[in-house]
């Protein structure tokens, strides 16, 4: 119910509520459906998402001549805490009760089953995302993050892999500690933040192992950078990443970009192969 990216309270398939002040951007949930523990049993996954009509979404691919990702919204650590409100996640992450394993639990299994779903289809990707990083760190411990989510991932990865598909994930901010995690599960495409982290130092250790899916500086080059600096971004990108094939174009945008340097990002792309 309501406009997801609108001004105004918007209510999503699981039945979070978010409230939202800014047009083009989404909400944050200020009522958590799970304020208590006992709430956890008014948590229903949408079972509709695995209502896919399997046949059009053949016929698209087939069609299409393009490589197509799956259209999935698998997001286990974004959709606890949507369900839980993220200050009240985080204290449970300091000492996780039993209650956060099963919600866990619940919620990746629905996920699981929805990417089994995409994967009887010729999409030739899966897809699914999670924000884990702050501007300069990851949001909890690498060890924690190990224990609890990457197994997560492993198996988001191992059901592509099974069902010849690739495996491609987005997670912005710092996310350096866990990229070697990344690739030992077989990442095959991570679109990161990259310029919150060190671009060379991740060419040098991972370049040929995953496929690095954008970008170029939203921060700053796309919201106030000259053509020049964003050419020179582009260069950058390329000379540390692009890698036996390492480097997917992309280009993420949003409010306060300049159009202009979106657009010379992909002119940079295509006048300097």
């Amino acid at each position: 119910m309501g406009a997801e990216h609108r001004p105004g309270t918007f209510i999503d398939e699981w039945g979070c509520v978010f409230e939202n002040r800014q047009e083009g951007i989404i909400g944050e949930v200020k009522e958590p459906m799970v304020r208590e523990w006992k709430d956890a049993e008014r948590v229903r996954p949408p079972e509709e998402r695995l209502s896919v009509d399997t046949g059009r979404v053949d016929d698209f691919c087939r069609g299409s001549g393009r490589f197509v990702l799956a259209g999935s919204k698998a997001r286990p650590f974004e959709r606890i805490q949507f369900l839980r409100k993220p200050e009240n996640l985080f204290m449970d992450l300091a000492d996780p009760p039993d209650e956060l394993f099963r919600l866990i639990e619940r919620v990746h299994g629905f996920f699981k089953e929805e990417l089994e779903l995409w994967a009887s289809t010729e999409v030739d990707a899966l897809f699914f995302a999670d924000d884990w990083g702050s501007q300069r760190s990851l949001l909890i411990s690498p060890a924690l993050w190990r224990r609890l989510f990457k197994p997560l991932y492993r198996e988001s990865v191992d059901i592509a892999h099974r069902n010849g598909k690739y495996a491609f994930m987005h997670t912005d901010g710092f996310i350096t500690d866990i990229f070697p995690d990344l690739a030992e599960i077989g990442l095959d495409a991570v679109n990161a933040q990259l310029f919150c982290m060190d671009i060379e130092d991740l060419g040098r250790r991972f370049g040929g192992r995953i496929t690095f899916w954008g970008e170029v500086d939203r921060q700053h080059i796309l919201a106030r950078g000259t053509r020049n600096e964003v050419f020179a971004e582009v260069d950058r990108v390329r000379r540390a990443l692009d890698r036996r094939g390492g480097v997917i174009v992309q280009c993420e945008f949003g409010i306060g970009a300049d159009p202009g340097n979106v657009f010379s990002v992909f002119e940079a792309w295509e006048n300097r192969v």
